[in-house]
C-alpha cells in the first residue's frame, strides 16, 4: 500500500467536490463514506438528503470556532492505494485501515475525544481518500509532524497483517519527480521528457566524464546547458544551477534547477566530494589496457561489498552507476538504448541513507574516466567481459541493499540487472561465435583433455556444461589460459565461486568470460565500430527509457 499526503490546503469543500465528482476521466464510481470521526457524518454519496455543503460544514466546525487561531491551510488530505494484484478490500477493512493511519499520524489518535474531525471516502475499488480538518476539539492543532513516514510505517504492518503485497519503501533519497506542470510543459513544447529529467541525465553524464569542477562546468556548457555558479563572499563556490536553452518561464527567464533539486547526490558538495583534480592516474593508457583496468576494478566490487564497511560499500555502488552511465557512450550504437535503460534503472540504487566514503572507490572512478578518453578497442570481446563484470557487480549491489532493507534500491538494482542481461548476450554473440569456431577446430585429443580438466575442477556442473552449445568456446578459452601459463582447473574453480553463476542462462558462456577476466587473456576475436568521442558526448533517455526508472 502507498500513502500520498498532499500539501495542506484551505478549501474543504473543494476537496470534497473532487472526491464525490466524476474524476478527471470519469474514473470515480459510487463515491461514499466508509468511515468518519464519529460514524454519523452526512454522506452525499449514499444519503439522498445529504449535501456536500453539509459535510463541509460539519468538518469545518472547529475551524470556524478557532477563528483567527486556526491554521490557514487547515485541510489534511491523504490517499491510500492498494497494489494492483491485491485482493479487493471491503468498506469495513478500508475503514479500519483509515483509522489506523489517522492514529499513527497523530491526526486522530485512538481514544482521543478531542481528535480532529475526518472522513474516509471511497470512490474506487483500490483506494480511499482521508480528509481531515486540522483543528482539535480543544481548538489546538494536531501533533502530526513527520506524518508521511509514520503513515508509511503503519502501512508496512497493515500489508503483513492483511497478506497484501509488501511495496518497496523509500528512504527519501530518491530524485524528485517532475511536477504535473513540468510534464504538461514538455508535452506542449514537443519534448519527450521534462527539462528536469533531461538536465539530470546531462549532469550525471558530465560528472562521469569530468576530472574536476572546472571541467565539469565546461562539459555542461559544451552540451548547450546554461550554468550559473554561486559564490560565497570569500569567492569560494557555494553551489551551482543549470537550465536548458530555450526553457523559460512566463517572464522569458530561464527555468533554473539547482543540483540538489535534480537529485540528492548532484548537489555541489556531493559532486565536489567525488571529483578529483589533476589526478595523475588519468594519463591516457592504451585502449585495451584502459578497458582491462576498468574490468578488473569492477570485478573486485562484489568482494568490496561483501567485506567492506557500509560507507565504503556505498561508495563502490556510487561509482558503479558512473560505470553504467559511461557504457552508452562507448558501446556500439545498437546497444546504447538498452544500456541507457539499465543506467536509468540503477540510478535509484546509487543513493541510500548510508554516507559514502568516496575515497575508497577512487581507483574505480579513475578507471571509468580513463575509458572515456580512449577509443573503443578493436576487439568486441572486451565489451562482453566488462558487461559480465558489471552484471555481477549490479547483482552484488542488489544483495547489499536487500540485506540492509533498502527496498527501493534493491528493486532498482534488480531491474537494472534484467536490462543488462540481454545487452550482455548481444555483445557476447559475435566474439563467442569466433571462440566457438576455434573450439570446434581443436584436435579431438585436446578437446577431451579440456573436458577432463572441467570434470576434475567442477564435477557437479561438468555434465551440464558439456551438454551446452557454449562448451566449445569454453574449451578454447581453457586452452588459451594454459598457453598463457595459467592452471585452467584452478581458474575454473575460482570463476565458479563468484556470484550469479546459479542464475546464468549459460554456465559455459559465463565461465568463458570470467576466465578471460581472471587470467587477463589477450583478445583477438571481433571488431567494434569506429571510435566515439565519448567524453564530450551526452546521451539523453527517450520517453520509454525514462519510464523504465
Amino acid at each position: 500500500m502507498i500513502a500520498n499526503i498532499v500539501k495542506p490546503g484551505h478549501k474543504t469543500r473543494g476537496v470534497l467536490n473532487y472526491l464525490y465528482g466524476p474524476g478527471r476521466a470519469n474514473e470515480h464510481t459510487d463515491p461514499h463514506l466508509v468511515a468518519s470521526w464519529d460514524g454519523f457524518a452526512p454522506d452525499p454519496g449514499r444519503d439522498p438528503e445529504a449535501t456536500l455543503a453539509q459535510l463541509a460544514t460539519v468538518l469545518d466546525l472547529r475551524v470556524k470556532q478557532a477563528g483567527h487561531k486556526a491554521p490557514k491551510n487547515h485541510v489534511w488530505h491523504c490517499s491510500i492505494r492498494a497494489a494492483p494484484e491485491d485482493p479487493i478490500l471491503s468498506d469495513d477493512q478500508w475503514a479500519a485501515i483509515a483509522q489506523r493511519v489517522l492514529n499513527a499520524t497523530g491526526i486522530a489518535p485512538a481514544g482521543d475525544q478531542d481528535a480532529c474531525r475526518w472522513v474516509a471516502v471511497r470512490h474506487a475499488e483500490d483506494h480511499i481518500h482521508i480528509v481531515a480538518t486540522k483543528v482539535r476539539g480543544d481548538l489546538r492543532p494536531p501533533r502530526n509532524w513527520n506524518d508521511f513516514l509514520r503513515a508509511d510505517n503503519e502501512l508496512v504492518a497493515i500489508e503483513k497483517e492483511y497478506g497484501l503485497r509488501q511495496v518497496p519503501r523509500g528512504d527519501r533519497t530518491a530524485a524528485k519527480r517532475p511536477t504535473r506542470a513540468e510534464q504538461e510543459k514538455a508535452r506542449r513544447t514537443g519534448r519527450s521528457i521534462t527539462a528536469r529529467e533531461r538536465l539530470r541525465t546531462t549532469v550525471r553524464t558530465a560528472l562521469t566524464a569530468a576530472t574536476g569542477m572546472d571541467q565539469f562546468f565546461e562539459i555542461l556548457t559544451s552540451t548547450g546547458v546554461l550554468v550559473g555558479i554561486q559564490h560565497f563572499p570569500s569567492g569560494d563556490i557555494r553551489g551551482y544551477k543549470v537550465a536548458l536553452e530555450g526553457d523559460t518561464n512566463k517572464d522569458g527567464e530561464p527555468v533554473w534547477f539547482s543540483g540538489s533539486t535534480l537529485a540528492p547526490d548532484l548537489s555541489y558538495p556531493k559532486i565536489a566530494g567525488r571529483l578529483t583534480v589533476g589526478d595523475p592516474g588519468l594519463a591516457a593508457p592504451t585502449e585495451s589496457r584502459a578497458w582491462r583496468r576498468l574490468t578488473q576494478a569492477v570485478d573486485r566490487m562484489p568482494g568490496h561489498l561483501t567485506h567492506s564497511d557500509d560507507g565504503a560499500g556505498q561508495a563502490h555502488i556510487a561509482v558503479l552507476v558512473e560505470t553504467l552511465d559511461a557504457l552508452p557512450l562507448i558501446a556500439p550504437t545498437d546497444l546504447r538504448p538498452q544500456l541507457l535503460q539499465a543506467a536509468a534503472a540503477f540510478e535509484r540504487a546509487s543513493r541510500s541513507r548510508v554516507r559514502a566514503r568516496h575515497q575508497q572507490a577512487q581507483a574505480t572512478r579513475r578507471a571509468v574516466k580513463a575509458i572515456l578518453r580512449v577509443p573503443p578497442p578493436k576487439d568486441g570481446a572486451l565489451l562482453a567481459i566488462l558487461l559480465d563484470a558489471v552484471l555481477l557487480a549490479v547483482v552484488a549491489a542488489q544483495h547489499w541493499h536487500r540485506t540492509r532493507a533498502h527496498d527501493q534500491q534493491a528493486e532498482a538494482a534488480r531491474q537494472a540487472a534484467e536490462r543488462l542481461r540481454p545487452v550482455y548476450q548481444a555483445a557476447a554473440a559475435e566474439p563467442l561465435a569466433v571462440l566457438h569456431q576455434r573450439g570446434n577446430q581443436m584436435a579431438e585429443s585436446l578437446r577431451r583433455h579440456q573436458a577432463t580438466v572441467l570434470c576434475q575442477a567442477l564435477p557437479a556442473l561438468a555434465d551440464e556444461i558439456l551438454a551446452e552449445p557454449g562448451w566449445p568456446a569454453l574449451a578454447a578459452t581453457l586452452a588459451k589460459a594454459r598457453s598463457a601459463g595459467h592452471n585452467p582447473g584452478t581458474l575454473l574453480a575460482e570463476a565458479a565461486t563468484q556470484r550469479e553463476l546459479d542464475t546464468a542462462t549459460s554456465l559455459s558462456q559465463a565461465l568463458t568470460w570470467r576466465l578471460h577476466r581472471l587470467a587477463d587473456l589477450p583478445q583477438h576475436t571481433a571488431n567494434t565500430p569506429a571510435p566515439l568521442q565519448a567524453a564530450a558526448r551526452v546521451v539523453h533517455p527517450t520517453t520509454q527509457q525514462r519510464r523504465a526508472r
